[in-house]
């Protein structure tokens, strides 16, 4: 395991600071509340529970091989960026609005 590798573990403890993964039988984590979410986290708890598996990204290993993990970063790839919009009325509305507008304004009918 290095930096950068996805993950699965097992959510076993829940602090203020954060929360603790199993990953698996020699391996323990934890996530830090900033590792969460970009957002203001007001309770851990909101984002995950104990018991959940979770997909995680290795942001290192101490030498007590403890994993430093972020939940965010796994959460964002996986989250579309782009949405398709279907137009269906296109410019049409534009194109039949702007010369009544225009002549409007010209007569000073202004809203």
């Amino acid at each position: 395991m290095k930096k950068g590798d996805i993950v699965q573990g097992r959510i076993t403890g829940i602090k203020p600071y954060g929360a603790f993964v199993k990953i698996n039988d020699e391996l323990d984590g934890l996530i830090h509340i900033s590792e969460l979410s970009d957002g203001f986290v007001r309770r851990i708890d909101d984002f995950i529970h104990i018991g959940d598996i979770v997909e995680l990204e290795v942001l290192g290993i101490n030498e007590d091989q403890k994993v430093s993990l972020s939940f965010k970063r796994v959460q964002k790839a996986q989250k579309k960026k782009y949405v398709e919009v279907e137009l269906l009325s296109g410019f049409k509305p534009l194109e039949e609005m702007l010369p009544i507008w225009i002549e409007q304004y010209q007569k000073g009918e202004r809203d």
